[in-house]
């Protein structure tokens, strides 16, 4: 009797040898909730750019166009059930990213495209290459399914400056009339939520939804959280999480990482809280909004 192959996911990030962010912070969680990961590594650095030094290289879009032709030449594209896209090292790497979800949605129109449009935060500013902004405006937000900005790239990529939960919701309904199903804004701090909380919002269109946790007093917080976050909600709504469900269950996760980071750290401890990705401890509630 033959074994039941798991669900294939391609993930297409930056990768780093030291630390939790891209596909080092992507891959394990995915993997850990049941889903074989194909990683394409964007760029190869030793660390994540927040500890100021780091070396490594940006690899180009010949680099990933080489990998996505050597899973083409073995038959793997068809059988994907998802793709994650996160941090670019330029623009002409997510359009072959873009081409590569064309073609692995002729043979399965049903597989899913998360983008991650990682462009910068509150406080960093942007931190990515120039042509990126645009590019994930204009051309991969519109080919997507489900997007996982932050507050600060939700207002870059909507033009806009949130002044209200509904207005998120609004802008967020009119974002998806431009393509993708699903928009989730993560570190939410419009001025109706608490100051010592934090919310997620998630807008398909089935209706809207918002999760708040509390406020984590870590200094400087760890990198990877989105990372980690948009892992997380794309297997849960892989298994078939309804995506208010989905949404709790990944921010429990991220929480239950973040609580458990030690002071100073800066990178969420993956592997020892590892069954916080799992089954976390705690449950914060998805409270539909208007």
């Amino acid at each position: 009797m033959s074994a039941v192959l798991p669900p294939l996911v391609l993930s297409i990030q930056s990768h780093v040898a030291w630390g939790h962010v891209g596909n080092a912070a992507a891959v394990f969680p995915l993997q850990r909730l049941g889903f074989e990961v194909l990683p394409i590594h964007t760029v190869q650095f030793s660390n994540h750019t927040g500890y100021g030094q780091f070396r490594g290289q940006v690899f180009g879009s010949e680099h990933v166009r080489e990998v996505l032709l050597g899973l083409r030449e073995r038959g793997v594209l068809p059988r994907l059930s998802a793709v994650l896209s996160g941090y670019l090292g330029d623009a002409d790497s997510g359009r072959v990213i873009l081409e590569a979800v064309g073609e692995i949605r002729q043979h399965n129109p049903n597989v899913r495209y998360l983008c991650d449009p990682v462009m910068g935060d509150v406080g960093r500013g942007v931190f990515v290459n120039a042509a990126i902004p645009d590019f994930l405006r204009d051309q991969a937000i519109p080919f997507a399914n489900i997007i996982t900005p932050n507050q600060f790239e939700f207002e870059l990529l909507t033009g806009t400056k949130l002044g209200s939960l509904q207005e998120a919701v609004k802008i967020a309904r009119q974002l998806r009339g431009r393509g993708p199903d699903t928009v989730v804004i993560t570190s939410l701090a419009t001025p109706d939520i608490a100051d010592s909380d934090l919310g997620t919002l998630a807008v398909n269109g089935e209706g809207a939804w918002l999760v708040t946790t509390p406020r984590l007093a870590l200094h400087p917080l760890p990198n990877g959280m989105g990372d980690v976050f948009s892992a997380t909600l794309l297997g849960r709504l892989l298994a078939g999480q309804a995506l208010p469900q989905a949404l709790e269950l990944a921010t429990a996760t991220l929480y239950a990482l973040v609580e458990q980071t030690a002071e100073g750290a800066r990178d969420l401890p993956l592997v020892a809280a590892q069954e916080q990705i799992v089954a976390p401890a705690l449950r914060f509630l998805a409270h539909p909004l208007g």
